[in-house]
């Protein structure tokens, strides 16, 4: 108990000896400070906060389209065996550009090539039989003018003679099968592309028309196969009838690791038919591969533009706002007033800028930086930036400052002015 007394009477003196001292200040030294520090001198207003302010650009601009879509071959076919048999030995390597009817396979031919032989031999005994009725035949013309024979005699001659004749056809017939066996018994390709990997390997047997041998894939030109809205399709196609080019429209497509749409192709067909699931449309874009780089299943992007160029409002994305699903801009007027401005944003033009489809107009002054600082009513002064850049005009190296703006010295409150005065004059302990 006594031991807190103590503490309690030395703590009482020591603070009354800092407020003699005057190194601790009493309460009701600060009031007047603080009470100055509140209000600007002279009683003027306080000053407005300077934000970046642009101005929309209005220009004439083509409306881009981005949808994203797969590439096709123009042409991809499945080789099958047209006979079967045993592959004897594989002409190609997986990914190589064959020729039209370069030798693919090749299956066991000594069965083919017996059977062309044998129906070779029977085409020879068929016309050996109808050359030697026809010899007869014409014995027999001339015995039947002399009365030597009866007329049933020369019907039967004439009429075996007609059947050696047909046998030839027939073994014509069988020798022309045997000599498409042997055709087919070595595959070639049917087209000329890139061949896939081979799925039948040396010494497996093959059934005709069944087995999948490899594929082959055409590489120039090639397909883009992608979706489009409703919208977009009415828009298209309403350019497409009043064009004298038909199809012949802007596309332009760029790869998975491409940022530019440098690759340029052409409109090939619209689907006859709008899918009522999704509500879009399938259309199909043709491209040239002279590199053989567009490879079927690649994913692309596609931008698809109308023919004719369009009156826009652009702006820099920095400048939009959101708030909750709703985009907007915050305008500046002639007295620098703020005011909320709900707008209608499209997508971005070729040079990064967005396009804003509803809401403002081209001229109009807007803030592009710090929107999270402002709110619609408060009074700003508006510092003129450049659109694109978001940057100041450049003035000249020997005024150093722009017009509207002050010394480093009057741009500071008038409070924090008196407070930076107080703490020069007061001493360093």
């Amino acid at each position: 108990m006594i031991k807190n007394f103590a503490v309690l009477v030395i703590a009482a003196g020591l603070g009354g000896w800092l407020m003699w001292s005057g190194k601790l200040p009493l309460p009701e030294k600060l009031m007047p400070a603080k009470a100055e520090a509140a209000a600007p001198e002279g009683g003027g207003m306080p000053q407005v906060m300077p934000v970046s302010v642009a101005t929309s650009l209005g220009i004439d601009i083509t409306r881009w389209s981005e949808f994203s879509g797969r590439l096709r071959a123009v042409e991809d076919v499945q080789v099958r065996p047209r006979v079967s048999g045993m592959i004897d030995e594989v002409h190609f390597r997986e990914g190589d550009i064959v020729k039209k009817d370069s030798k693919l396979f090749t299956i066991d031919l000594r069965p083919y090539q017996a059977a062309y032989d044998r129906a070779t031999a029977a085409l020879a005994g068929a016309e050996a039989r109808a050359q030697l009725t026809g010899s007869d035949i014409k014995r027999a013309q001339s015995l039947l003018e002399e009365r030597a024979i009866s007329q049933r005699e020369f019907d039967e001659k004439n009429n075996a003679h007609q059947e050696a004749t047909a046998a030839v056809q027939a073994a014509k017939a069988e020798q022309m099968l045997a000599a498409l066996d042997v055709e087919y018994a070595e595959v070639r390709a049917p087209i000329t592309g890139r061949v896939g990997r081979p799925e039948i390997t040396v010494g497996n047997i093959v059934q005709i028309g069944q087995s999948v041998l490899t594929t082959i894939q055409s590489v120039n030109p090639v397909y883009a196969d992608f979706d489009i809205d409703e919208q977009t399709y009415l828009r298209l196609i309403k350019n497409v009838r009043t064009s004298e080019g038909g199809t012949d429209m802007p596309v332009y497509m760029a790869l998975a690791d491409e940022t530019e749409f440098n690759r340029q192709g052409r409109i090939r067909s619209f689907d006859n038919q709008l899918l009522g699931d999704s509500g879009t449309l399938r259309v199909r874009a043709e491209f040239d591969n002279p590199d053989g780089l567009l490879t079927p299943g690649l994913f692309a992007r596609i931008r698809l533009g109308s023919a004719e160029k369009t009156a826009a409002v652009l702006i820099n994305d920095a400048a939009v706002g959101t708030d909750q699903t709703r985009k907007f801009v915050y305008t500046v007027d002639t007295e620098g007033n703020v005011n909320y401005r709900p707008i209608s944003t499209g997508k971005l033009s070729p040079d990064g800028m967005r396009i804003v489809d509803s809401g403002l107009a081209a001229g109009e002054n807007i803030i592009v930086n710090g929107l999270q600082r402002v709110h619609p009513g408060m009074k700003v002064m508006p510092m003129m930036v450049s659109m694109e850049t978001l940057k100041p005009a450049a003035q000249p190296a020997a005024e150093g400052v722009t017009e509207d703006a002050a010394p480093a010295e009057e741009a500071l409150p008038q409070a924090d002015q008196q407070q930076q005065a107080d703490q020069q004059e007061q001493p360093a302990e």
